[in-house]
């Protein structure tokens, strides 16, 4: 079964549900490691896909944990050429309030001890990448499209601003983020896009909005809450990820 895309899951998005028709379920060993749980093989909504939950399938993986090398590599490997990543954000601007789906089309990446290249000068010697645009712009105009065809509200641009995690961050850390452009916030889009890139893969993350980011309001961050939105939004995300793969694959 030829496979071009896949989908990766960010948190509380562990499966695709029942409608995936799992055909094989592939070993986490590659050359740089295990992936953060089994790469799925299959079919959902009759369309092939891979998927693999970026957390494990019990997000027993923090952020700054992740293997994001071993993850990237493993798709490559299959001949995957498309993916979409899903994230959960926290809302800076004020576009971007609680179960808002966007779509960034910038990043800013503020992590730090990430194995975050291919290319580290041991093995492969050193290669520069062009990132000024880090999302692939067709596969953001497909989701776009996805959504227009649903009806479902979308904002189509935004720059996510990565934390190392996996603490939230401080108000003043987002007043930083806010005063540096950003328009999100979230611990798992880099080196994940870059990695992508490097590969040659087109990607492009779909961003599920579960908070107010620190300070932004007068709240307090409830973990409770989080997770509510979380639940809630996913109902959103897996409908719009369905009708982008039927566009992908025409």
């Amino acid at each position: 079964m030829a496979v071009q895309l896949a989908i990766i899951g960010g948190s509380g998005l562990y499966s695709l549900g029942e409608k995936f028709e799992l055909d094989e379920m592939l070993p986490r060993e590659t050359a740089h490691g295990e992936t953060s749980a089994d790469i799925l093989l299959g079919k959902w909504h009759d369309i092939p896909l891979a998927f693999l939950p970026r957390h494990g399938p019990k997000h027993g993986i923090p952020p700054h944990r992740i293997n994001y090398k071993a993850n990237i590599w493993a798709l490559q490997q299959l001949g995957i050429k498309k993916i979409i990543a899903v994230n959960a954000v926290g809302g800076i601007s004020d576009n971007m309030p609680p179960l808002t789906l966007a779509l960034p089309n910038q990043i800013i990446d503020y992590t730090s001890g990430r194995e975050h290249s291919f290319f580290d000068g041991e093995n492969s010697g050193v290669t520069h990448i062009d990132f000024s645009w880090p999302y692939s712009a067709g596969l953001r105009a497909l989701l776009m499209e996805a959504a227009l065809q649903q009806g479902q509200a979308l904002v189509a641009s935004g720059t996510y601003a990565c934390t190392n995690g996996p603490r939230l961050e401080t108000s003043a850390e987002i007043s930083r983020l806010k005063n540096d452009g950003c328009h999100m916030v979230g611990m798992t889009g880099m080196p994940e896009a870059a990695l992508a890139r490097e590969l040659e893969m087109e990607y492009a993350a779909l961003a599920l909005v579960v908070n107010w980011a620190a300070g932004i309001n007068d709240k307090s961050i409830s973990m409770v809450e989080i997770m509510a939105c979380v639940e809630q939004g996913m109902v959103s995300v897996k409908s719009l990820l369905g009708s982008a793969a039927r566009l992908i694959e025409k």
